[in-house]
């Protein structure tokens, strides 16, 4: 079947430790006739901001449903309002971007923390904090997303010359996949209940720090520890027995430790490949580099 990239759909926000560098690896990663296989389910229980997902929707028209999750509730609210009613998202951007831009850096930084402080309180309208999350996103630091204990959402003001926060193609392009797409907000685990033969998952978990400063991002305020990578190894155990296909993606202890097997240890029934990313929130210029990420598959005829 020929490649049809029906739609420009991509990422609608900045996303640390988003995919699309990896899609060329991803893609070896899967099984080789995925496009001569009809009806494939694809899951995305860690959705993030949806690289792999806009990608493969495009690359294999074959997949005739996905099923996205993320335990993240504004980033799933801001994927239902740009499903759902993306012409008012639009607009709400737009006030917000004219008001923004008009600016000067001081105040830009004021305006910034105000939306913050109301983004952080959460008894906005849907429309309103799907918005608020895409201009935090788009002019925060690095783009990354990170709260405290509290849950509140607290990276400082990034200081963009011109940010463009309302991306109008992109989120049109973006509804329309989405039209295919169930979306569901919560524990990965209640995506089990969809594994089955034709499906296929992919895992993009909170990865696990290289080391202790390494662990910049507490992407929920309950974290992702060992304890919570080791289930994620069970559960992938439990869909591979009920037939589905997976791809899992996270961190290479041994680029800091050639001893960490912790990995290799924990997913020794299948198969662990080794690919190379360029890793960008390190905020000084030496730290950002390509080093080596693991993934995790149960596909037989791939690479």
């Amino acid at each position: 079947m020929r490649k049809l990239y029906t739609y420009p759909a991509k990422p609608f926000v900045k996303w640390v430790g988003g995919k699309t560098q990896l899609l060329d690896d991803i893609k070896k990663a899967l099984p080789r006739n995925l496009s001569q296989i009809n009806d494939v389910t694809y899951i995305e229980p860690f959705v993030g901001g949806g690289a792999v997902l806009f990608w493969i929707l495009q690359e294999y028209p074959n997949i005739t449903k996905a099923i996205i999750n993320d335990i993240n509730e504004e980033l799933i609210c801001t994927y239902r309002v740009i499903k759902s009613d993306v012409e008012k998202l639009i607009l709400e951007l737009t006030r917000i971007q004219a008001e923004y831009l008009a600016l000067n850096d001081v105040a830009r930084k004021d305006y910034f923390l105000s939306q913050r402080e109301r983004y952080n309180e959460k008894n906005n309208s849907d429309i309103e904090t799907a918005a608020l999350f895409i201009f935090l996103n788009r002019t925060c630091f690095n783009g990354l997303y990170r709260v405290n204990s509290k849950g509140k959402f607290n990276v400082p003001h990034g200081r963009y010359t011109n940010p463009k926060i309302c991306d109008e193609e992109t989120l049109r392009a973006d509804s329309v996949v989405l039209q295919r797409v169930e979306i569901l907000c919560g524990d990965f685990a209640q995506t089990g209940k969809y594994a089955d033969n034709n499906v296929l998952y992919y895992f993009d978990p909170p990865y696990r720090p290289l080391t202790e400063t390494s662990a910049f991002i507490s992407y929920a305020k309950d974290g992702f520890d060992d304890a919570e990578q080791t289930r994620l190894r069970d559960f992938c155990e439990q869909i591979a027995a009920h037939k589905s296909l997976f791809v899992a993606s996270n961190s290479d202890p041994q680029n800091v430790d050639n001893g960490d097997d912790f990995f290799d240890h924990l997913y020794k029934r299948f198969s662990i490949k080794r690919v190379f990313a360029a890793r960008m929130i390190n905020s000084k210029g030496n730290g950002r580099g390509a080093i080596s990420e693991i993934m995790i598959s149960n596909v037989a005829n791939a690479y």
